[in-house]
């Protein structure tokens, strides 16, 4: 094990500038230390392999297994998985189907080659596993490390692999049960105790969390707890002839996501599971390739031969399901080649004796073998380099503007402290307020990084549960008062919140923030405002800080950006679960941010309990003029409205286009209000806003980006917070002392040629 990580780690560092993720290296890694290169020398051999070694090394495979499956389940998109289960499974079964057809043929040539008399039909299901199979854990660690995990192509690959295995092995599973009737009461056996096991978790999940309310995390022996089970229904399963990767898979599927038992789960395995297991999981199925096995000329063309018809079946068949899906050329070859991968299930089956009494003859074994780990080091590579090209030239949504309504919305809220998570969770709720309107919201709680440790305990002196990286230990208490707070959200609203931590200085953390909200590929960055509301209900200025970060935050966000002024006691409060309706005021004066406003608010008034409505300022003298006639006339399609807007080249055109294609969507079938206001200067406007001041618990409004604007003029005489913008500064002052909170958005300022709204 040292060995490959050593070995593995050196090739990480040569191949990575190179473009190569780890499980390539690491399967190098193996090749290297095995009988193919270091292991024929005979102290190497009689060093790493000897008697013993074999079963060994297969039990340690089990370990490793068992745990990167369950793992695998935990971190599993469930939400996603059933938004685009038609999809995956289209993409996975296109190319499978394919080479089952081919490998009956090939099939019988390995039958006359290899001269199998006995187990033919296990045989047979070992031959089209090896064809049609793709290594799941592979495609998600080489997705994973080229940062496309986040993007629809890394999760269309990561979900199709996992349901072409899982198909695999149940598909297998089943046809080897029904043809032993001992072997079909084991299985049944199997699927009880699983069905046993999900529910008893269920429960000791809640138990645990009640437990522990006031820690971060369950104890340690509340975790061994969970894996005791686990390992006792993995080695069940494989003491009854099954594998029992889908199993484990299904147990972490089915684990409750909310509360502090899957919060220390996640905690523990992710980062062991991706810096040590793993790798050597993928080390170790290097290190059983004998290339010497492959040298005569037959087993070296039947080799050939195998890969070919496993690489071409498994790209022809996944072209043509995509051709059906209308997906991307080119995001067509990479799903292909990320699905030729092998080298989980189908090595589970090759190194598995199809019964008690007989083993596959070690020259079939072996050329199999060498055919799943050749078939992986020569796909892998051609893989990843096509991922990192696409990469680089890949582009993601970065404003709400263009964003289609239903389409899957990712949003980054930034917390410092506990009260701003009660704000931010209420953004979430109104945005995530319709099952047809997808979120995936992550939180970030960002700590300021200490100049000295207080503590400097070695590993035996730290109490049970405290066994984490320093990092952990940053945020006081007010991680578990979030964790809570966040939990309790889960728990009501069932939208699941990806937590995150940065912990950094704080003259260097918005780079952070930035960096992260790219690599999450989130359409909309939420700030707190750097003062909150007293008891009393006037804001205080609690942390100047937050104002500096919000404004380089601002100046450099690869998306667009909110900054959310939280006003809970009087304003905005969370719409799931509140008896009463919340009014949501939208403030449009015009410009790129307050059609980034108003794009935010058709997410909004999906929510049943959001009552919203879009307040227009106009100039008065457009009070006499025919433009607005398009109000009688709702039943405007919305591809007259594109097509008029073609050749519109000023900005107050594109917002007219745009108010109307709002107007004609969600006004005119009564799911939003409108509302023109007409006023001549700033102090008109602030007349206005007095009077609709107590109107609303929420006010969304664009930061800027109006130009010389006489609607908003005089405004900047008592302005406070820039950041805020004019209108933003004003709501947020003492000057109206509105009840309401405040929502100001700015449009992502690198967008402004991408083109408004057309695709919307």
């Amino acid at each position: 094990v040292s060995c490959i990580l050593v070995i593995s780690h050196i090739f990480h560092l040569v191949l990575k500038p190179l473009g190569q993720p780890g499980p390539f290296a690491q399967l190098l890694a193996g090749v290297v230390l095995g009988p193919s290169l270091l292991s024929r020398m005979q102290r190497v051999k009689d060093f790493f392999i000897q008697a013993s070694a074999a079963k060994y090394y297969q039990f340690f495979s089990f370990v490793c297994r068992m745990l990167f499956m369950f793992s695998i389940g935990l971190e599993t998109d469930v939400p996603y998985l059933r938004r685009n289960i038609r999809v995956v499974s289209i993409v996975a079964g296109g190319g499978s189907i394919l080479a089952c057809l081919f490998g009956g043929p090939f099939f019988w040539l390995l039958i006359k080659v290899f001269n199998v008399t006995k187990e033919r039909f296990a045989f047979y299901l070992l031959t089209l596993t090896v064809l049609a199979n793709s290594a799941s854990p592979i495609v998600i660690r080489m997705i994973a490390e080229t940062k496309f995990d986040t993007a629809d192509l890394g999760r269309m690959a990561i979900y199709s692999s996992l349901v072409n295995e899982m198909s695999c092995v149940t598909i297998v599973s089943t046809l080897k049960a029904f043809s032993s009737s001992g072997r079909f009461g084991g299985a049944i056996l199997i699927t009880l105790v699983t069905v046993a096991v999900i529910f008893v978790n269920k429960y000791l999940s809640y138990f645990f969390n009640k437990r522990n309310q006031n820690n971060r995390f369950v104890s340690n022996k509340e975790i061994f707890v969970i894996m005791f089970l686990l390992t006792c229904l993995a080695l069940y399963a494989e003491w009854v002839g099954y594998t029992a990767i889908f199993c484990c898979f299904l147990v972490g599927l089915m684990f409750p996501r909310e509360g502090k038992t899957a919060r220390t789960l996640l905690h523990k395995l992710t980062y062991s599971v991706n810096t040590f297991i793993l790798p050597v999981y993928f080390g170790y199925t290097g290190f059983q390739l004998d290339i010497s096995n492959i040298f005569n000329k037959l087993t070296l063309a039947l080799t050939v031969l195998m890969i070919l018809v496993s690489v071409g079946t498994r790209i022809v068949g996944t072209l043509a399901a995509c051709h059906y899906l209308m997906i991307p050329w080119n995001e067509s070859v990479i799903l292909s080649l990320l699905l030729c991968l092998k080298g989980n299930y189908d090595l589970i089956l090759i190194n598995t004796n199809p019964n008690p009494n007989m083993v596959w003859a070690a020259d079939l074994h072996d050329f199999l073998l060498t055919v799943v780990v050749l078939n992986t080091l020569i796909i892998g590579p051609v893989a990843a380099i096509l991922l990192n090209r696409e990469e680089s030239s890949a582009q993601y949504p970065t404003i709400l503007e263009i964003l289609n309504p239903e389409s899957e919305l990712r949003i980054l809220a930034c917390v410092y402290v506990p009260r701003h998570v009660s704000g931010h969770v209420s953004l979430i709720s109104a945005l995530g307020g319709c099952p047809t309107a997808p979120i995936k919201p992550y939180m970030v709680h960002l700590v300021e990084l200490p100049k000295k440790r207080k503590s400097k305990l070695m590993y035996h002196q730290l109490e049970d549960g405290d066994q984490y990286s320093d990092e952990e230990e940053y945020g006081g208490n007010d991680v578990l008062e979030i964790n809570d707070a966040l939990d309790a959200f889960i728990s009501e609203t069932k939208i699941l919140v990806h937590q995150s931590k940065i912990v950094a200085s704080f003259l260097t953390i918005n780079e952070d923030v930035c960096n992260g909200a790219e690599d999450l590929r989130v359409c909309i960055i939420f700030l707190p405002f750097h003062k909150h509301q007293r008891i009393d209900g006037k804001m205080e200025n609690s942390m100047e800080e937050i104002r500096a970060i919000n404004q380089k935050v601002l100046r450099h966000a690869p998306c667009s950006v909110g900054i959310f002024v939280d006003r809970g006691q009087t304003g905005f409060q969370q719409p799931h679960g509140s008896q009463c309706v919340q009014n949501i005021a939208i403030l449009f004066f015009g410009g790129p941010d307050d059609r980034e406003a108003l794009a935010c608010s058709k997410r909004i008034l999906m929510h049943s309990k959001v009552n919203l409505t879009v307040i227009r300022f106009l100039h008065k003298t457009t009070a006499s003029r025919s433009s607005n006639s398009w109000i009688n006339d709702a039943s405007q399609k919305d591809e007259e409205v594109i097509m008029a807007i073609s050749n519109i080249g000023t900005e107050n055109e594109i917002d007219n286009a745009f108010v109307e294609t709002f107007y004609n969507r969600y006004v005119a079938q009564g799911r939003a209000g409108f509302v023109e206001k007409y006023v001549s200067s700033g102090q008109e406007t602030v007349a206005v806003l007095r009077e609709i001041a107590d109107s609303y618990s929420l006010f969304i409004v664009g930061k800027g980006g109006r130009g010389t604007c006489p609607l908003t003029s005089g405004m900047s005489d008592w302005e406070e917070c820039p950041e805020l913008g004019l209108v933003g500064d004003l709501l947020a002052s003492s000057e109206l002392d509105i009840s309401g909170s405040i929502l100001v958005i700015q449009r992502h300022r690198h967008s402004e040629a991408e083109g408004g709204f057309l695709d919307d």
